[in-house]
């Protein structure tokens, strides 16, 4: 059986480490904060400008000026902190944020990136991918397999606009985890009641062994 998006996120939080900036996409990855390790210190990086995020509030205690960089309601810790873009943007083009927990439209099995626009539909802009995916130390995607058509989003090559060339360290999605190595992706581990033959017949992207 696949994997469902908490259990994903579940599995991302997994790529923590104690001590780390980290900053989470949209979709998804926002979830990972609610599965951060006991005792792990992981400080959570938002592009628009805030450092040190909590989780989700409750239900009846959300602050509409407390928001992520998907416009979602969060809380603040003792430590959070706030600035200006400039500043956010400065610490993620300054090598200052350890991992990026993004999501996807596809993926291309040399670590290629898109996940800003569909060409033809409205969007409101790239956001901070661009500079998250060039700047940080590591990014891990986060997302479905195959799209709601049935169709692999795990390509040898985008067909969407690109976010990065050649960016991506490891894809996390509802079936298993890829990492993208020389000549393709290596499957890490499959989802449970995933066999490997299933997660090779709907990845599209060459896998080595």
């Amino acid at each position: 059986m696949a994997w469902n998006r908490n259990q994903m996120a579940a599995r991302a939080a997994q790529e923590l480490r104690d001590g780390m900036y980290v900053n989470l996409g949209i979709g998804i990855p926002t979830l990972v904060s609610n599965y951060i390790p006991e005792g792990m210190t992981v400080t959570l990086q938002s592009e628009n400008g805030m450092l040190g995020m909590g989780p989700f509030p409750l239900a009846g205690h959300e602050d509409a000026d407390l928001i992520n960089a998907g416009k979602q309601t969060i809380t603040e810790l003792p430590h959070s902190a706030y600035f200006d873009s400039a500043q956010s943007f400065a610490m993620i083009r300054g090598g200052k944020i350890a991992m990026a927990i993004l999501g996807a439209m596809e993926v291309s099995e040399t670590g290629d990136l898109a996940n800003w626009m569909i060409p033809g539909k409205l969007v409101k802009g790239m956001g901070g991918a661009m500079d998250l995916v060039a700047g940080v130390g590591r990014v891990v995607v986060v997302m479905d397999h195959m799209s709601k058509h049935g169709e692999s989003k795990v390509l040898k090559a985008c067909t969407l606009p690109l976010t990065g060339k050649g960016v991506v360290d490891r894809i996390i999605t509802n079936l298993g985890v890829l990492d993208v190595v020389p000549g393709g992706l290596k499957i890490v581990e499959c989802a449970e009641e995933v066999n490997e033959a299933e997660l090779r017949a709907a990845t599209e992207a060459t896998i080595v062994d």
